[in-house]
């Protein structure tokens, strides 16, 4: 089929490879803008475009996919069918009824529709994801499903390695959908659930909730976005890995020991061992080392917590 692709992120360059590596290579790449990125806040193209570039394919960055503009370049591309992935912003009418829409959604639709479907079904404790590919409609994500394929989430699956498992699992599925046409199905409304966006408060590590819960938020968001704990004593500590632990003698909720080898975070229930931190302004360290340059001066609690 003669496509065009649109996408944005890391996740949708893996799976813009793959489509180019197959009879359907695209014959237009539609991407979002460059952006500011970084601490020192210079210009920088999404993913799919460096990868649109390096595959030579024609590549376009709109405002707005809806702007006349965009939607005559896609036009005149003549495609049989545009393929979204994560693409980052709204696709509307009237491109929805000009032409035919694929979308690659990683999440076993209707559960997880939305922005964030990776992180959410990791920090749910959900014991399989998958990919879908849907026809995309007005709906948030709720369009016919053409295929679906499931993946177990493994106990210590982070988002780094679900989500390289899903891309090369979504690339596949994309080019079979493309090869076989195959009939789509409505989704079930009554089993629909939604993946917000992560936001600053999912990011913090509150220890009044169970350990276990905090260990997957830490893995739901490792390694692009990263969750923390406030400390009193220490400023931000960022947590990039973390293990929930069956032992009950430890600290407090709201607590974090530094008498161990490793800084113990008490939850209620539970405890969290700090495996690998970020200090404010420095790197990412190992919990060892962490309490040996800085446990000399004991223990710490959680901002406002108990407080």
């Amino acid at each position: 089929m003669r496509t065009v692709y649109l996408g944005t992120s890391e996740f949708a360059a893996a799976v813009l490879r793959r489509l180019a590596a197959s009879r359907h290579r695209p014959v237009l790449v539609v991407t979002r803008p460059d952006r500011p990125r970084g601490r020192g806040r210079r210009l920088a193209s999404p993913p799919v475009a460096d990868a649109a570039r390096e595959l030579g394919i024609a590549l376009d960055q709109p405002a707005s996919v809806g702007e006349e503009r965009a939607r005559a370049r896609i036009a005149d591309s003549r495609p049989d069918v545009i393929c979204v992935c994560a693409f980052g912003a709204l696709i509307k009418e009237p491109l929805l009824s000009e032409q035919l829409i694929l979308n690659v959604h990683p999440s076993l639709l209707p559960r997880w529709r939305g922005a964030a479907p990776i992180e959410r079904a990791i920090i749910a404790g959900d014991e399989q994801t998958g990919v879908s590919i849907m026809r995309l409609t007005a709906g948030l994500d709720s369009g016919p499903v053409c295929l679906q394929v499931a993946e177990p989430i493994e106990p210590g699956d982070t988002y780094g390695s679900l989500a390289a498992r899903l891309q090369a699992l979504g690339g596949e599925l994309l080019v079979d959908a493309l090869d076989r046409s195959p009939p789509c199905a409505e989704q079930d409304e009554s089993l629909a659930t939604y993946a917000d966006k992560i936001i600053a408060r999912d990011r913090t590590l509150d220890p009044s909730r169970p350990a276990a819960e905090l260990e997957r938020v830490v893995r739901a968001l490792t390694p692009h976005i990263g969750a923390h704990v406030e400390l009193v004593d220490r400023g931000t500590l960022g947590v990039r890995a973390a293990r929930a632990l069956a032992v009950a003698d430890g600290p407090p909720a709201g607590a974090l020991s530094l008498d161990g080898p490793r800084p113990v975070l008490g939850c209620a229930p539970g405890l969290l061992e700090l495996l690998v931190v970020q200090p404010p302004g420095r790197r990412a360290i190992s919990g060892e080392d962490y309490v040996r340059g800085y446990g000399r001066d004991g223990a710490d609690h959680v901002r406002g917590f108990g407080r």
